[in-house]
């Protein structure tokens, strides 16, 4: 862990004492503060727009629903410890927030399940300052949201996602540890359950976050309108996913710029739907128009179809990816090559000005 993320996901003595000790902020802002063994879910239903709600340090074995728009949820730092209430099996199935409505998020498998309707959706809420470990399913998942903030949460070992989000829009994940969660670490979706067109996020952005040790570090699946930068990603089995289909409009308008990518090479089984994975930096597969820049990809080395360091892949149902532009990244160590394009000419795949010596087909470095 770099000291930039320990900064970010400490809380500052000066920080921390005037949230504790704070009077309201208004006669309609308040600060709950909840203590070890306490219910975290009744202060967040206690609490109105614009409050928040301080869990201090301590391990609290619960999961907690937030329904309601503009609310704080915020640990002291890592150790604001969320656990399951009992050791579950992995609960790998992916259901959707629609369909988990009338099931607690415990029951789902979920630490903190920040959840909206299609007609209303949950807005401008922060999630900050946490672990979420060990539950069956995923650290937090969002559905149906707008503005959510989650920003200096840890999501480690979690059974599928550490943080996941689907029908969400204009989201920001920021400066966090997302590490040794069962398949994807950040999974961002248009719908978990349902295959259809991508959809617009409205600019979610996902920044210098530390994304390690997962199946997939960040996939970003039937979307549009989406930047991943500035993100370290290594120690995955595959580094960063943008998948598309057959459904119209394609997935892409992404930007995957300046992160670093190093060492994805741990090895992961295949699955129904996808080919085993190890040695994988940056994969598109199935989309259009994204732009993939100033990025370093390293020491991405493996024997699947989708290794190598920047892999251009016809998607699995046969979409393909169009009009995607790979420039100015500094590529070394890859295999079976740095830059891999397996797309026909005529696709308008770019690949100008990056660092590299070896290219699958010649002449791409």
């Amino acid at each position: 862990m770099t000291k930039r993320h320990i900064t970010y996901l400490a809380c500052s003595a000066a920080l921390c004492g005037s949230l504790l000790g704070a009077a309201p902020a208004t006669a309609t802002h308040h600060v709950f503060l909840v203590h070890p063994g306490e219910s975290i879910q009744k202060a967040v239903d206690a609490a109105r727009p614009g409050d928040t709600v301080m869990v201090l340090a301590g391990t609290y074995r619960q999961s907690v629903r937030v329904t309601k728009s503009d609310l704080t949820l915020s640990g002291v730092g890592p150790a604001t410890v969320l656990q399951p209430v009992k050791k579950a099996k992995k609960a790998r199935k992916a259901t959707s927030g629609k369909a988990a409505a009338g099931k607690s998020c415990a029951e789902t498998g979920n630490g903190i399940c920040v959840v909206g309707t299609k007609s209303r959706p949950v807005e401008n809420v922060t999630i900050t300052r946490m672990t979420l470990t060990g539950f069956s399913r995923t650290g937090v998942m969002a559905a149906d949201t707008a503005n959510l903030n989650v920003h200096g949460v840890a999501a480690v070992k979690n059974g599928l996602w550490g943080i996941a989000e689907e029908r969400s829009v204009h989201s920001a994940y920021r400066y966090n540890v997302i590490r040794s969660n069962g398949d994807a670490g950040l999974f961002l979706a248009n719908s978990i359950t349902t295959e259809k067109g991508a959809t617009d996020t409205h600019g979610t952005v996902v920044e210098h976050n530390l994304v390690e040790k997962n199946r997939v570090g960040v996939t970003v699946r039937r979307l549009r309108n989406l930047t991943v930068s500035d993100n370290s990603v290594n120690g995955n089995c595959a580094g960063v996913f943008v998948v598309g289909d057959e459904n119209k409009p394609k997935a892409g308008r992404i930007v995957i710029a300046d992160n670093q990518v190093v060492k994805n090479n741990k090895y992961c089984k295949k699955t129904a739907r996808l080919f085993f994975l190890q040695g994988s930096g940056i994969v598109l597969t199935g989309a259009e128009d994204t732009l993939v820049t100033g990025n370093t990809v390293t020491g991405n080395s493996g024997k699947s179809p989708l290794s190598g360091g920047i892999v251009v892949f016809k998607s699995f149902v046969g979409a393909t990816s169009d009009k995607n532009q790979v420039t100015r990244n500094k590529l070394s160590g890859n295999a079976p090559a740095d830059l891999i394009n397996q797309e026909a000419a005529k696709h308008g795949n770019k690949f100008k000005s990056n660092s590299c010596k070896k290219s699958k087909p010649a002449g791409l470095c």
